[in-house]
């Protein structure tokens, strides 16, 4: 495919760059399709990674709320360690939340 698109493309180099343009914009797109059978598992898999990431991340906000709580006396660092932790688990949550539409807006169906 590509070579043909290649071969398209040199003999019409001494065209005019709309025919170069009217040749590459007639490339094929087509819309992303699951495998036949594989949907639902497809499906499946996707909400298992959400549901891991949900888990995750109040796991992880409830050790760095402990990690403060138990540095808050003479281990201060310790403290700071589970502070300093809350962006980022927010962070991670973040882009688990907005990953489909991320994915959505970039490789538009």
């Amino acid at each position: 495919m590509l070579v043909h698109y290649l071969t398209i493309a040199a003999a019409l180099a001494d065209a005019p760059f709309a025919a170069v343009t009217g040749v590459l914009a007639a490339a094929p797109n087509p819309s992303p399709a699951a495998p036949p059978g594989l949907e639902a598992t497809g499906n499946l898999f996707i909400g298992w990674m959400k549901w891991i990431l949900i888990v995750a991340g109040v796991g992880d906000l409830l050790v760095c709320g402990i990690m403060m709580a138990v540095g808050r006396r003479n281990r201060s660092a310790f403290a700071a360690d589970g502070a300093a932790g809350i962006p980022w688990v927010l962070a991670g949550l973040t882009c688990g939340a907005v990953a489909a539409v991320v994915v959505g807006a970039i490789l538009p169906s």
